[in-house]
């Protein structure tokens, strides 16, 4: 069996970094590097048996999207974001993401909502959803809508902020679950009508829902 080093290294070394970047962007929103978790440049390299200039580019793309944060020794330390922090991503998160689904709008063949409403109507009727289907599904459906808005820096940047709502440990809101995928089938719906306004209504009542839940979950801290 081929270990992640080996597949890394038969990859030329310019795509090094984005290999390593997606191993350690997957740790960090599964929470395998939980908050505060030290990661180190040499270390990190040593561990995958690359040279240390790739590691360094995908710390430093982390770094740069806000993921970690720069200590002093050169050392990474995986952030936790604050309330606050999350207040504002989700913000823009329902902004980028309502005139998203308003681009999409005409341009999501009937086919690809099938699979996803299929894939939203099973996690609705699983009794103990597993949270890694949960996400896929969520993930489906938002990466869709942002590749048929057809604007590569609004998919970028709504990719990247869902990806820092991940980071919140979401499976301590069993509620969300079901409702969330509720509000995905209204949003459905409305893809399937061609009715801008009321997807964007969609979209932006279920961004609100997750941060309503966030905040209450926090408020209980």
């Amino acid at each position: 069996m081929r270990s992640a080093a080996d597949t890394i290294l038969q990859t030329p070394e310019k795509s090094l970094s984005q290999q390593i970047y997606d191993r350690l962007l997957t740790m960090l929103i599964e929470r395998e590097l939980p908050a505060g978790t030290v990661l180190q440049e040499r270390k990190l390299a040593e561990a995958l048996d690359v040279s240390r200039t790739p590691a360094r580019e995908a710390l430093n793309r982390l770094e740069t999207e806000g993921f970690i944060s720069r200590h002093p020794g050169n050392s990474m330390i995986v952030r936790e974001f604050s309330a606050r922090e999350l207040t504002e991503v989700l913000h823009v998160r329902a902004l980028l993401e309502a005139e998203a689904v308003s681009l999409a709008i005409g341009r999501i063949p009937a086919k690809e909502l099938d699979v996803i409403e299929t894939g939203v109507r099973r996690i609705l009727e699983d009794r103990d959803p597993d949270p890694l289907d949960d996400w896929k599904v969520d993930t489906l459906l938002h990466g869709t809508i942002a590749e048929a808005a057809g604007n590569a820096l609004l998919a970028k940047m709504a990719l990247e902020l869902r990806l820092k709502t991940r980071m919140f440990n979401l499976t301590h809101m069993p509620e969300r679950f079901r409702v969330g995928h509720l509000e995905h089938l209204r949003i459905i719906e409305a893809i399937r009508a061609e009715d801008k306004e009321a997807a964007k209504a969609a979209v932006r009542d279920h961004i609100e829902g997750v941060k309503s839940s966030i905040i209450r979950k926090l408020s209980e801290v």
